[in-house]
């Protein structure tokens, strides 16, 4: 077998479901790389630090170690995970990261209720109180300690409640079409966690196998032309995109409206990334719902429980095709970094690759982000140094070191950016662990990194 037929089949082996499988191919992947048996590309100024994996949904089936060697093969300068409600893949991913020699930061991402702003829509758009929020930074699965993880299994579980009904209204509407939530979802995710995504995925693929003319079925259901569906059906991005829309977003046939009781408080998501020292993040949508045009207000709230950092999704501010709409996307996107430049919250950015068709990576050469490139360079560099600070030290933003050292917002962000910048990908906790200690001080703990990079 040639070596590049070699490579393709360890890269799909990089997304079984089998966690020996993924490490073998990852070790044989590294060898070639190694004795530079794998074409090689220069580290490229881009990076995407909000890439789902497959333990929530990932649209091309990529797995943490698959994402790590991604970013390797085609040389990012950063690759970072935020699962949706899990942190399964946070160990792989960053263990992954570390043996390629990749920067990497890790994340979770969840709907929370902000009663402060319940009566206002948010970034989850028609959901009133309801915003997607994150965690980063975080340094292994395991992190959580025993007294919160409760909560985040109460995440979990009302995900999944969530899931079953909406499966229910699905089997009422698309009978003869039914699925069972055990059998045909839990099956398409390695670790028994599953999204709408998923549910739209099996839906299409079984109506394929069912009908003789599943055209015929949708045309019924949907109430669509047949000849647009056969159309639409040769191109399952598109059709997927359909589906979900149809039948589970706002006004589709299994939608449920939430309220206050269908997703944890933001103080409550708050005490888990508290409990393990990890960030929360704010998460913006495009500046234009009504609690997003209040957005100072909206920080101002979320800074005092503890909101440390900003993501935002940048494609879907600028690659828009209506030329007023992307004006005014464009004039948000700019106004929200550098209120987020204003108030000392880095930026973390990327593509989701959540949806068919998303990219890998964000263009950061298009002349509309270069206003802001440097702001998400530098967010992302302080993000990551916080991670390496915290994984091999324990002496993250949230730690009690770094509560101690740093009281000023400015201060802190230089420091981590610089560490993002000075540590090297590839150090291990067992290497280095005994290198630094908690008793130095900031400058001392410069002072002995440059030393070990100079030995």
């Amino acid at each position: 077998m040639s070596d590049i037929n070699r490579i393709k089949q360890l890269e799909a082996q990089l997304n079984s479901f089998s966690q020996d499988d993924r490490s073998q191919a990852l070790f044989e992947l590294l060898t070639h790389w190694e004795e530079r048996r794998t074409p090689r590309q220069p580290e490229v100024e881009a990076l995407n630090l909000h890439a789902h994996s497959f333990f929530s949904y990932n649209a091309y089936g990529f797995s943490p170690s698959a994402l790590a060697w991604l970013a390797k093969k085609n040389g990012f300068s950063m690759i970072g995970i935020v699962d949706f409600d899990t942190l399964d893949g946070v160990d792989e991913f960053l263990n992954a990261c570390e043996l390629l020699g990749v920067r990497g930061v890790a994340g979770i991402e969840t709907r929370v209720f902000i009663p402060e702003f319940m009566d206002v829509e948010i970034n989850s758009p028609g959901e009133p109180g309801v915003a997607y929020h994150m965690g980063t930074g975080f340094v292994s699965s395991h992190q959580v300690p025993e007294a919160a993880k409760p909560l985040l299994g109460d995440i979990r579980r009302r995900a999944e409640s969530r899931n079953r009904q909406i499966l229910d209204k699905l089997n009422a509407f698309l009978a003869p079409l039914t699925l069972d939530y055990k059998r045909d979802i839990l099956p398409l995710t390695p670790s028994g966690y599953a999204t709408e995504r998923h549910m739209v995925l099996k839906i299409a693929q079984k109506a394929e196998h069912k009908f003789d003319h599943p055209a015929h079925y949708w045309e019924e259901k949907l109430g669509q032309p047949r000849e647009s569906l056969e159309k639409m059906m040769k191109n399952q991005v598109a059709f997927q995109n359909l589906l979900r829309k149809k039948l589970m977003k706002r006004g589709g046939v299994a939608y449920l409206q939430p309220d206050a009781s269908t997703f944890p408080s933001v103080d409550a998501f708050h005490a888990i990334l508290d409990a393990a020292e990890a960030i929360p993040c704010s998460a913006w949508l495009d500046g234009t719902s009504k609690g997003e045009q209040d957005i100072e207000r909206l920080l101002d709230l979320l800074m005092a429980k503890g909101v440390s950092a900003l993501n935002i999704v940048p494609d879907r501010n600028w690659n828009i095709i209506d030329a007023e709409l992307k004006a005014r996307k464009v004039k948000e996107l700019y106004r929200i970094v550098e209120l987020a430049d204003q108030l000392g919250l880095p930026i973390l950015v990327g593509t989701e690759m959540n949806s068919p068709g998303q990219k890998l990576l964000d263009d950061f050469d298009a002349p509309e982000l270069a206003p802001v490139k440097d702001s998400f360079i530098r967010g992302a560099f302080t993000i990551y140094g916080h991670t390496r600070m915290q994984r091999l030290w324990g002496m993250g933003v949230r730690s009690h070191w770094g509560r101690k050292y740093f009281e000023g917002r400015k201060e802190r962000n230089d420091f981590y950016e610089g560490m993002g910048r000075l540590i090297p990908a590839n150090w291990r906790i067992e290497d280095v662990q005994d290198w630094v200690q908690q008793d130095l001080v900031p400058s001392e703990v410069l002072n002995k990194i440059q030393q070990k990079l100079r030995d």
